[in-house]
């Protein structure tokens, strides 16, 4: 018997906040880690640690990953993440917690403008505005003039460009099992960050590992849990819930490090809110194919 749908609703809810607290506190770790350790570096103890957890998948479902047709696709999807993961540590580093959290929010947008490039998926005029809108925003929020086009910034853009083609690939994949699809992820993003950590490498104190073996179970503790929310809760339930990681981004770097942002950062992610809540919330599903 099926539980009610509220209540699965409820349950997929506390899964997705779950989420939210763990990559909350897991940035705030990058941050401090980032001071003092390379963000290939970091992102190379993380990818260990999520391979430690799927290397029985990996044998369980070897055949399955032995007998894919995309493994150029599957390549290039990993070395996005891997560009796209590096870049939001350097981010993470560099930036307010805010800006850096705020600066992502942009990846839906730039995931529908690759999409209709890349995939031919066609949008309605309401998304392509809303996609407009953020971007405006986030030339707000950067305030050009004011803040200096920062190695910090271009990194926060660059992950959302790399994170945004990966997603698009992984559209693509969309008839990819899902275990090949989290294999190829962990094991590319170990072997892609490997050589260059080496090269990169800072000693690590004995004091930092807890701090760095952190980061790597909390990305996969709030992994399962953003699973277990989206497998049990529809996505426009959960999507407003999204939301809410600026608002725990700004309070953590206010507490963790003395963090307040400016009014050009609570101006523009309030219109880069607004963008999303247009793009998913006002234009229903059905107006356009393949929406």
């Amino acid at each position: 018997m099926h539980a009610p749908a509220p209540r699965r609703d409820s349950i997929g809810m506390v899964w997705l906040l779950s989420d939210t607290v763990l990559v909350t506190v897991m940035t705030v770790l990058v941050k401090m880690g980032g001071a003092t350790y390379p963000a290939l570096q970091m992102v190379f103890i993380r990818s260990l640690i999520g391979l430690i957890s799927v290397l029985p998948l990996a044998w369980r479902h070897r055949d399955a990953i032995v007998k894919t047709q995309h493994w150029g696709r599957h390549v290039f999807r990993v070395l996005c993440n891997t560009i796209a993961l590096s870049s939001n540590f350097v981010a993470l580093a560099a930036l307010p917690l805010a800006m850096a959290n705020a600066i992502g929010f942009m990846r839906p947008l730039v995931v529908m403008a690759l999409a209709a490039w890349l995939l031919g998926e066609r949008s309605s005029l309401l998304r392509w505005f809303g996609a407009v809108v953020g971007f405006f925003g986030v030339i707000i929020m950067v305030a050009p003039g004011e803040i200096a086009l920062s190695p910090g910034i271009l990194a926060a853009l660059g992950s959302v460009v790399f994170g945004s083609l990966a997603v698009v690939q992984t559209r693509a994949l969309a008839g990819e099992n899902t275990t090949v699809l989290m294999v190829f992820y962990t094991v590319g993003l170990t072997l892609f960050t490997a050589i260059p950590a080496a090269v990169t490498w800072h000693p690590v104190a004995l004091a930092d590992w807890p701090l760095l073996l952190a980061i790597g179970v909390l990305a996969q503790a709030g992994q399962y849990c953003f699973l277990r929310a989206y497998q049990s809760t529809p996505a426009n339930v959960l999507a407003p819930l999204g939301y809410l990681s600026i608002v725990m981004a700004s309070i953590a770097g206010y507490l963790a490090f003395g963090e307040i942002p400016a009014w050009s950062t609570v101006i523009g992610v309030a219109i880069i809110i607004g963008a999303l809540f247009l793009t998913t919330h006002l234009d229903r599903p059905g107006k356009t194919r393949n929406d």
